[in-house]
């Protein structure tokens, strides 16, 4: 049953789960070395920076480790074909929609580096969102249980 379950999903579906399992595992790693090194994690930082990164909450922080473990283990779980992908998809896109409202909207960091700042964010939302409704149309395709 296996076989011919494999069979009908495309080629290009196994391509974007590759394409979000890395994707995933980026995220985790960016994650995980900000929360270990701080604002220099992503190279020099301006002293913007590092007082941005020092006044974080601890629960934005959590958050950040939900976003990319959330989308790294719904990536995992597109790959397995497991009916969490959708779930664990939506948790990474709340908690990423949460992470850059209060960035955006709590913080002063568009005034200060100015609009551009805002995209990366936006293409991760983007990611997500297409991401999440892959998952979706592979559970109604049959290609995920």
């Amino acid at each position: 049953m296996i076989e011919t379950s494999e069979r009908r999903r495309p080629w290009w579906f196994r391509l974007a789960t590759l394409l979000l399992l890395l994707w995933g595992a980026m995220g985790a790693w960016a994650c995980a070395t900000q929360l270990w090194y701080g604002a220099e994690a992503m190279g020099a930082a301006s002293d913007y920076d590092r007082a941005l990164f020092a006044r974080l909450p601890l629960w934005y922080r959590l958050d950040y480790a939900v976003a990319t473990g959330a989308m790294l283990a719904g990536a995992v779980a597109l790959l397995l074909r497991s009916r969490h992908a959708a779930p664990l998809l939506t948790v990474s896109l709340i908690a990423v929609m949460i992470q850059f409202g209060w960035m955006f909207l709590m913080t002063d960091i568009i005034a200060v580096k100015g609009p551009y700042v805002l995209y990366f964010p936006l293409l991760i939302l983007a990611i997500g969102a297409l991401a999440l409704q892959l998952a979706h149309v592979a559970r109604r395709r049959g290609w995920i249980a």
